[in-house]
């Protein structure tokens, strides 16, 4: 009867485990864990989809507006980068906006204008954040109350025995799992969220200073 029991549930996928398991569960805990999960998967589809546009090949971006800094054509050059998304050729036109004004100024704008691309790169994150300390709170919590109520029923019963409280002790430690599980998944894209966001602020402040040695380079020809 084990063996065949066993044979039974390797025939099963993952997911179709995790799915009995939902099922299984208290969906009064479950439902709120779920629609954590949705909703900081949603952050996170979105997310990576603005930082992967957001990206861009800020070298070949460089070279472009080195050459038309060279032959004088500043209009050419703010095309240039209204042409280019992401958050380096905003950066750039910001700069050659304030050309007029001087090297000084320029460089206070782009550091304004960093600052606000920051945080629409960094936007998002803390509702990811949230959901991430949520979830296994949520599952500790019915987890928790499924306890009480065990013991309840062992009180009112009058009797500890194993099949009385079984089954309420499984659906409650249930919610704790599914809750580390939506916390380990959004870690994971969390994590990889911040890293992508420091290799593009990284090229922001490469091509920043590139920019200005550039802008030097302009002023000194002119």
């Amino acid at each position: 009867m084990n063996f065949l029991l066993l044979i039974d549930i390797s025939e099963k996928s993952w997911h179709q485990i995790l799915k009995d398991k939902f099922i299984e569960g208290n969906v009064i805990w479950m439902m709120p864990i779920l629609i954590c999960f949705i909703l900081g998967l949603a952050v996170v589809i979105e997310r990576i989809i603005y930082l992967t546009l957001s990206s861009a090949n800020t070298e070949k971006l460089l070279n472009k507006i080195e050459s038309a800094m060279r032959e004088n054509q500043i209009e050419e050059a703010k095309e240039i980068c209204r042409n280019t998304r992401g958050p380096v050729a905003s950066i750039i036109f910001q700069g050659l906006s304030r050309l007029n004004e001087g090297i000084e100024m320029v460089e206070k704008s782009i550091i304004s204008y960093g600052s606000v691309q920051t945080g629409r790169l960094e936007r998002g994150l803390t509702w990811v954040s949230l959901v991430i300390s949520l979830a296994p709170m949520l599952g500790f919590l019915g987890t928790v109350v499924g306890m009480i109520q065990a013991f309840e029923a062992i009180e009112i019963a009058g009797d500890i025995s194993p099949a009385l409280v079984a089954g309420g002790i499984k659906v409650s430690l249930l919610t704790t799992i599914f809750g580390l599980i939506v916390a380990i998944i959004l870690q994971v894209f969390y994590n990889y969220l911040v890293s992508k966001i420091d290799g593009i602020i990284n090229q922001m402040e490469d091509s920043s200073i590139s920019f200005i040695d550039i802008l030097l380079k302009y002023r000194k020809n002119d």
